[in-house]
């Protein structure tokens, strides 16, 4: 069975709450392009790592073709 990922559309400058699990992904609008985005809080900031997701991205752009 295919998991379906649903991605929310947001505005320029739209302020967003990322999922609270780790791997949060977010897809540009305009050319595909997935990041997998991980969030922490440390020492009282907001700190994030992202990563490519290469997967993601390629399945994206087959899809919009």
């Amino acid at each position: 069975m295919k998991r379906r990922i649903r991605y929310v559309q947001v505005s320029d400058g739209e302020w967003i709450r990322p999922m609270p699990q780790r791997g949060h992904k977010m897809r540009c609008c305009d050319c595909g392009l997935v990041h997998r985005m991980n969030f922490a809080v440390i020492r009282g900031k907001v700190v994030f790592q992202a990563f490519r997701d290469a997967r993601a991205t390629a399945a994206t752009r087959r899809k919009r073709k």
